[in-house]
């Protein structure tokens, strides 16, 4: 057998291998990667975070190369879905497909089942996560996330540590489970710190959530961000912590700081918004996705690949590890004892502190974790309701 019948036998090989274990065959040493992005690449936020994250495993991971669609939103491109996108991406030769929102979900799933051949990751999502609510079987996905309630939990802390009144402002986008668990998470923080550190009693902790009914303004559908971080601001709320994929909560804090009036904000996502502050920004939780997309590139093209789903934390040793850390909190502009607290914290949460245990009330007063009770994966990721003491809504109307 000559040398071109050995490899034609062997891609064959790998050919029949591949639909024996019920996925795409090994990409082999060339994949281009495309990647469907909810808002502009370079927002400052979310989809910047995730685009920084593919062009990270590009750079990492000899033989792949990028294509992108932004801007993948009902206002953006009325009458187009996120799976006709993916199908554009496709002709450009994509093998591997990226979804980069929640919001995609079903378009995600409908795209992995029309293209068993195609390789998807879905950023955000529980579509593969067996235990899960929402699995699906689908060999050629995978959905990974970061574990973003530490790094909430940290700015929940550099905002209990420097407000002034006690007043803080949770700046949320639609409500569904993984809101509902970050705007909690930053509540846990700050309430740890408002008790542990500045020894004030919870009772003068006012932590207020205002969604706007996206990731992002969408005039004429959501709320204005913009003016939703005024009326925090114009009712005494003298921090705002982001939870939407744009950097409007920095932006008034500026602006309202250089009136005169002392306000912070903290943004979200991507790990330089807090230069959209300067003087302004307590600091920054945000993603990290390169590590992650890198490994997962690899086992596209080596035939490693298999289906899962992975929520990934901090590297402890270095929250900040731009080669090991899923998530990390860049610190921004915070008093020494500000800062000192939340470098305490870290230390504390790398140590084994676990804010998710009881006793824990959901904001109806019901129990959601009895005394000494750790909150399991599923009870944090479905978490139905906000936590009792925070004000805001838990479910839409």
């Amino acid at each position: 057998m000559n040398r071109m019948a050995k490899l034609a036998l062997l891609g064959l090989v790998l050919l029949v291998g591949a639909a024996a274990w019920g996925q795409p065959a090994p990409a082999g040493k060339n994949l281009t990667v495309g990647i469907l992005l909810v808002g502009p690449y370079n927002d400052h936020g979310w989809s910047q975070a995730t685009y920084d994250g593919l062009s990270y495993a590009v750079a990492k991971v000899s033989g792949t190369k990028m294509v992108y669609v932004d801007k993948v939103n009902p206002a953006d491109r009325p009458g187009t879905t996120a799976s006709q996108l993916a199908e554009s991406l496709v002709n450009q030769g994509a093998r591997l497909v990226i979804f980069n929102s929640d919001d995609m979900s079903d378009e995600a799933v409908k795209f992995a089942t029309a293209h068993p051949d195609i390789f998807v990751i879905f950023l955000s999502g529980d579509t593969t996560w067996k235990e899960g609510k929402n699995f699906h079987d689908l060999p050629n996905m995978v959905c990974i996330m970061g574990k973003m309630e530490y790094m909430k939990m940290i700015a929940g802390v550099a905002a209990a540590m420097t407000t002034q009144n006690g007043k803080i402002g949770f700046l949320g986008p639609l409500i569904n489970d993984e809101t509902r668990r970050l705007a909690s998470s930053a509540f846990l923080g700050a309430k740890y710190a408002w008790v542990n550190f500045r020894h004030q009693p919870l009772s003068k902790l006012d932590f207020k959530v205002t969604w706007i009914g996206f990731w992002f303004n969408i005039p004429g559908v959501t709320s204005d961000p913009t003016q939703v971080a005024d009326d925090f601001f114009n009712s005494g709320y003298d921090v705002v912590i982001s939870g939407i994929d744009t950097t409007e909560a920095v932006a008034e804090a500026a602006k309202y700081q250089a009136k005169g009036q002392t306000v912070w904000a903290i943004p979200y996502d991507y790990k330089d918004a807090i230069n959209e502050g300067k003087g302004v920004s307590l600091g920054v939780p945000y993603f990290n996705w390169g590590p992650a997309i890198a490994l997962a590139a690899k086992s596209a093209m080596n035939g490693s690949w298999k289906s899962h789903w992975e929520w990934n934390g901090p590297d402890w040793k270095n929250i900040n590890d731009p080669d090991k850390s899923a998530v990390g909190f860049n610190k921004g502009t915070l008093s020494p004892e500000a800062s000192a607290a939340v470098d305490k914290f870290v230390k504390e949460l790398a140590g084994g502190l676990n804010l998710w245990k009881g006793p824990l009330n959901l904001q109806d007063g019901s129990q959601y974790l009895s005394s000494g009770q750790a909150a399991t994966e599923k009870q944090i990721w479905y978490l139905p309701q906000l936590l009792e003491g925070m004000q805001g809504q838990s479910v839409s109307k």
